[in-house]
């Protein structure tokens, strides 16, 4: 199996374990439950999904038999969790593994947009640092540049996990949040970096709400 293959449900899981091993050590590795939670946030995920447990659990197993997870267990507890292996696995490290959750998470995006989003998981110092770390991602055959569409200044880039869609986050209906209130966009006119950072204090209370869920679950 070839890791361009990965279905949706398996990127997002994977993507998910990544982000939250950095953003949310206390928790990782991750329950059942509360990787169905990240995976089904309304912030900080393009598009905003509702896998049920079945779709989290399946997707999980299937990335153990690809090398890419494998079960843990808690400290003092019983319940079957979750941790990646994507550094062994894909043989990245830290920042690259950073950029890459948040391209599996969010699909297509700017340098810009990378540098802000992955500020929660791996402090990246500059853009030109961020283009370094996606040559190395390109190197390895796990990223790609897409061209410009028209009016845009900067050009994107997008995982190549699944195989790759240009258009994967176009069009993504606006979210709700977990309790049923529409998600904040951010306002038009906002420079990309910016409109990054304001999703980025979004991510930061849905990531509490989630470990309360996650907390009051367990």
């Amino acid at each position: 199996m070839h890791f361009s293959e990965l279905t949706p449900p398996e990127q997002r899981v994977l993507g998910v374990l990544i982000e939250k091993r950095w953003t949310t050590p206390d928790q990782y590795p991750l329950s059942l439950n509360a990787l169905r939670l990240g995976a089904n946030q309304s912030t900080n995920r393009d598009p905003v999904t509702d896998y049920d447990e079945h779709t989290v659990r399946e997707a999980a197993q299937r990335l153990a038999r690809y090398g890419l997870t494998r079960l843990a267990s808690g400290h003092g507890s019983r319940a079957i969790k979750y941790r990646h292996l994507a550094e062994e696995a894909l043989g990245l490290g830290r920042h690259e593994l950073a950029v890459l959750a948040v391209l599996l998470l969010r699909g297509p995006q700017t340098p810009g947009e990378l540098k802000a989003r992955t500020e929660r998981l791996s402090r990246i110092d500059s853009l030109a640092e961020l283009e370094r770390i996606l040559g190395v991602l390109a190197d390895r055959g796990y990223v790609r540049r897409l061209e410009r569409r028209p009016g845009q200044k900067e050009d994107r880039f997008e995982h190549l996990l699944g195989g790759g869609d240009a258009d994967a986050s176009a069009g993504a209906p606006i979210a709700a949040d977990m309790a049923g209130n529409p998600a904040l966009a951010p306002p038009l006119g906002l420079s990309d970096d910016l409109a990054a950072r304001v999703e980025v204090l979004e991510q930061a209370v849905e990531s509490l709400r989630a470990e309360l869920a996650a907390l009051r679950a367990d």
